[in-house]
């Protein structure tokens, strides 16, 4: 029950009892049907201008029953999602299926992913974005499963160029690269949860799962009093019970609209090759993957921002 309510509640039967058309047996805060009792009460006497103020009252405190027990909190926060519940037991009777993740296929009419627009009809009930609303904001993230010494560069350009950006780390990482993690949180980028050990969650239980996801989300509220809120899965290997498991964890969980062959730090892609397919595979509410150990992306990272901008694409931040 939420606490508004029950102020809201407490307030309405301090009022009622007030105007003297609560009897012993008319009106009790622990019972409905008692309530609803004294409203019928209250009613039937009309001649008295405190039995109707009373029953004005108790229609409303009935009202308030009715609507903690329908679930409704529209009143108080109209632009909630909702949650995913924390009993174990109903997410495990979820889909376990391993499903893997890549926007690959047919695009349509705005060169969006067919496949990533209809995951985000089916999943998105559970805070997963695999592409967002088509608009003109678009989203750039990095996965940080290890530093290769290009990071920094990434984070000038992104100074330099005034966007911010999502930042999924591991474990590993965030003991590693104190310094670069402290960087990406002062200068206004989202650090996201990439996972403790890079494990493909349906692999493990839900204990197992959510111990390796709070596991680093603590060490970051301890280390650099930072809650992270966004969730990435190792390799994009996830089910329907793993996305309700991140979502009751208080996560949302970010997939992507584009991604290439960018993280082989031995073959790298050609550098104009490169930047012209993260071009022309442009499309509104795109969520842009790209691996910062990739030499190639360090380099054409500022001309990749300003072609976006140039197509009338605005960088937009994660919320």
């Amino acid at each position: 029950m939420k606490a508004k309510k029950i102020f809201a509640l407490a307030c309405a039967i301090a009022m009622l009892l007030a105007l003297g058309g609560c009897t012993s047996g008319g009106s009790s805060s622990s019972s409905r049907s008692s309530s609803s009792s004294a409203s019928s009460k209250a009613s039937s006497s009309s001649s008295a201008s405190s039995s109707s103020a009373s029953s004005s009252l108790s229609s409303e405190i009935s009202d308030l029953f009715d609507d903690m027990e329908s679930g409704l909190d529209s009143s108080l926060d109209e632009s909630a999602s909702p949650t995913m519940s924390t009993d174990f037991s109903e997410i495990g009777a979820l889909d376990s299926e391993a499903l893997g993740w890549g926007p690959g296929g047919p695009v349509d009419s705005e060169n969006r992913s067919q496949g990533a627009i209809a995951y985000q009809e089916k999943y998105g009930k559970y805070d997963a974005y695999f592409i967002a609303p088509s608009s003109e904001k678009i989203y750039l993230t990095f996965d940080e499963g290890y530093e290769n010494g290009y990071t920094a560069d990434i984070l000038d350009t992104l100074k330099e160029k005034g966007v911010h950006a999502v930042f999924f780390i591991t474990m590993p990482y965030a003991k590693e690269q104190p310094e670069l993690v402290q960087r990406m949180i002062d200068e206004g980028h989202i650090v996201g949860n990439h996972s403790n050990k890079h494990i493909t969650y349906p692999s493990l239980s839900l204990d197992e799962a959510k111990e390796d996801l709070m596991s680093l989300h603590q060490y970051m509220l301890d280390t650099y009093q930072y809650k992270m809120s966004v969730f990435r899965f190792p390799e994009g290997n996830f089910s329907e019970q793993a996305l309700a498991l991140v979502q009751s964890c208080g996560y949302k969980t970010l997939f992507w609209s584009f991604a290439y062959k960018d993280w082989h730090t031995d073959n790298q892609p050609d550098p104009t090759s490169a930047l012209d397919t993260m071009l022309k595979k442009a499309h509104p509410g795109a969520i842009y993957l790209l691996h910062a150990v990739s030499s190639t992306n360090a380099q054409v990272l500022g001309d990749f921002i300003d072609g976006m901008r140039e197509k009338g694409f605005v960088f937009s931040d994660f919320a």
